[in-house]
């Protein structure tokens, strides 16, 4: 479908007021012309009328024959538009040519417009004359002879003529309608020309004025094509308004008002992106410094704590009295508990890092169950509760990472009592089968004191807390829920809870696992050499890349790396979350200088909360020679995905 290109206003404008006019000006021109031809054409006829009664006067006279027969040639020679001058005698009204109807207003349009000729019969009356024939006179002569015969044959006495006037016959007088308009328009043409000339000189008039405004019009537009052109455009040009229009003033003062209040939008976002460069910058900066901070604190809370820890190992081979054993008591389980509390905090870390790794080993479902039943079975002796097992599948053998797995059960299972006082606490094991694996559901129901439907969302938060206040019941920072929360995603599965305030709570775990007969070991980076450079502990992705079979070198210094990829032949080297994109780009710039007979493949990890920022530092790390920028992975499958796809 064809589209018609687009016109703009000043020719519309210019086109339409034309149209309009030269219509106006035809349609009053032909009113004008065909008005003032019947007015003319009236005007012809009254003459032609007295005309007429002026010959009927002079042929009823004595001797009028002579007088008449002048008159017409007279009038045939001065007249063009008469095409002839008769006399009929007849005694005889003629009633078909009633005057009634050629002095219609009807008969003068039709006979002005369209007749080729008209003729109008006036009645000679004489006193003297008496007709007795039809006679046609076609000159001036033939009715002068004709009028003459008349009288010569009357023979009443002129005291008979006298009694009464006698009707002697018609003069007829044809005028030519088309004389008459080539006559009128001779007349008129140049009135005409005046008519027309006068008309051009207002169509240009009114033309000129109206594109006053289109010139004003077009230079608005050229101002905008100006300013859609040049996006980066910093001072607007000037709007030359030559006539000023109202409305277009009011549009050019809108126009300027919202430039400048794109340009001030503009700044205010250049402004806002600058501030939050610098807020990453810094943010990356607390990353680090918050990251070098949990490490130093740890480990020296660490060693604080092993020194505690072995400390009261010594005091457990003294003699003691019942007094001083439970205060060794007392001590054991605070530096338990705080132990316990470091290394949920050491995990979450690790985890936030990237650095938890899932470790695949072969396990058997009940006997996990029944090794944690046994476990906690004290605990809920202790405070009278009954702690129940239902096994809803028979024995398997499953791979999986059983030490966080039994960290997930062991959390929920202790939270499970600890906030149960009266009833129960239950745990239930399912198995659904599927094509490639198999889901274990693990479900942990209490009957405790529940929690608040409003704070469901909240338990996993770290060191969020119900009961924040410094008297509540039950020790702990908040950070278990949030722990197993990581490694559960970590592990793909899902967590899910029901809870009503005073009646229990209930967690669901899904968890997808391998049957044994499925546990391969892939051989995908079988002869490749990686290095990984990195800062901390090189966790998950160290191990992985060992277990698919590459050579893993890992390279904590810059100059080393740079020295050890010189002497061996290296296929990818990759950098660890840790490391700062700016420290990348440049490490990524020496090695592509270096470079010579092969490239290396280069791939920057970067920690999965910093996904938001990751424009701002992409296009600098691809443009310094990094091949490829991607969040930590924690799923091996993810990451075989990755490497597969890549070193294609």
């Amino acid at each position: 479908m064809s589209t018609s290109l687009p016109t703009n206003i000043p020719t519309i404008i210019r086109r339409s007021v034309l149209q309009a006019i030269i219509v106006a000006v035809l349609a009053g021109f032909l009113l004008s012309f065909v008005y003032a031809f019947v007015y003319s054409y009236q005007q012809k006829r009254l003459h032609v009328q007295q005309l007429g009664e002026m010959l009927a006067n002079s042929a009823s006279i004595p001797d009028g024959a002579n007088l008449v027969a002048r008159q017409v040639s007279t009038l045939l020679d001065s007249d063009p538009t008469l095409q002839s001058i008769l006399f009929y005698s007849t005694d005889d009204p003629i009633d078909s040519l009633g005057q009634d109807d050629i002095d219609s207003v009807s008969n003068n349009w039709y006979n002005a417009l369209i007749a080729d000729t008209v003729s109008f019969n006036y009645p000679v009356t004489s006193c003297y004359l008496s007709g007795n024939s039809i006679q046609r006179a076609n000159s001036s002569q033939q009715l002068a002879s004709t009028l003459s015969v008349e009288a010569e044959d009357t023979t009443m006495s002129t005291t008979q003529l006298a009694a009464r006037n006698t009707l002697v016959g018609y003069i007829n007088i044809t005028l030519d309608i088309n004389k008459l308009r080539w006559y009128w328009i001779r007349i008129n043409l140049l009135s005409w020309f005046a008519t027309i000339v006068l008309a051009i000189s207002i169509v240009w008039f009114v033309l000129r004025k109206l594109n006053w405004p289109t010139k004003d019009i077009i230079e608005l537009a050229k101002v905008c094509e100006t300013a859609a052109n040049n996006p980066e455009l910093e001072q607007l040009p000037t709007i030359q308004q030559r006539f000023g229009f109202e409305e277009l003033i009011r549009i050019k003062k809108a126009f300027i008002i919202l430039f400048d209040r794109l340009r001030a939008a503009q700044q205010d976002y250049r402004d806002l992106a600058d501030f939050e460069q610098q807020l990453h910058n810094k943010d990356l900066s607390l990353d680090m410094q918050r990251s070098n901070f949990q490490n130093m604190i740890t480990h020296e809370l660490k060693t604080s704590l092993n020194a505690i820890t072995g400390g009261l190992q010594l005091l457990d081979n003294q003699y003691l009295n019942d007094e001083q054993k439970d205060t060794l008591a007392i001590i054991h389980k605070g530096s338990h508990h705080l132990e316990l509390t470091l290394e949920q905090i050491i995990q979450l870390n690790r985890i936030e890092k990237g650095q938890m790794i899932v470790s695949l080993s072969e396990f058997n479902p009940l006997q996990m169950i029944a090794d944690l039943i046994e476990k906690f079975e004290p605990a809920a002796r202790q405070k009278d509760l009954e702690l129940i097992s239902r096994i809803h599948h028979v024995e398997y053998t499953l791979e999986g990472d059983v030490t966080k797995i039994q960290q997930i059960l062991t959390t929920l299972i202790d939270n499970a009592i600890k906030f149960t006082y009266t009833g129960q606490v239950v745990i239930d094991s399912q198995l659904t089968h599927f094509n490639e694996s198999i889901r274990w559901q693990i479900k942990v129901t209490d009957t405790g004191i529940g929690i608040d439907k409003t704070y469901l969302e909240d338990i996993f938060t770290p060191f969020f807390q119900v009961d924040s206040s410094d008297t509540r019941e039950h020790e702990g920072v908040g950070i278990g829920l949030s722990v197993i929360k990581q490694i559960i995603q970590l592990l793909g599965a899902e967590i899910e809870v029901d809870s009503e305030l005073g009646t229990g709570s209930k967690f669901i775990v899904t968890m997808p696992l391998r049957y044994r007969s499925q546990t391969q070991h892939q051989n995908l980076l079988k002869g490749m050499d990686i290095v990984y450079y990195h800062h901390d502990e090189t966790g998950f992705m160290v191990q992985t890349l060992k277990q698919l079979g590459a050579n893993v070198k890992s390279q904590r210094n810059g100059q080393s790396m740079m020295d050890y990829i010189l002497k061996a032949k290296v296929n990818t080297i990759m950098f660890a979350e840790e490391v700062l994109p700016e420290q990348v780009a440049q490490l990524a710039k020496c090695i592509r200088e270096r470079e010579t007979t092969s490239r290396s493949l280069l791939i920057y990890w970067y920690p999965p909360h910093k996904e938001r920022y990751v424009e701002s530092f992409e296009y600098d790390l691809k443009a310094a020679g990094v091949d490829y920028c991607h969040s930590t992975v924690q799923d091996p499958k993810v990451l075989t995905i990755l490497l597969k796809k890549w070193l294609a």
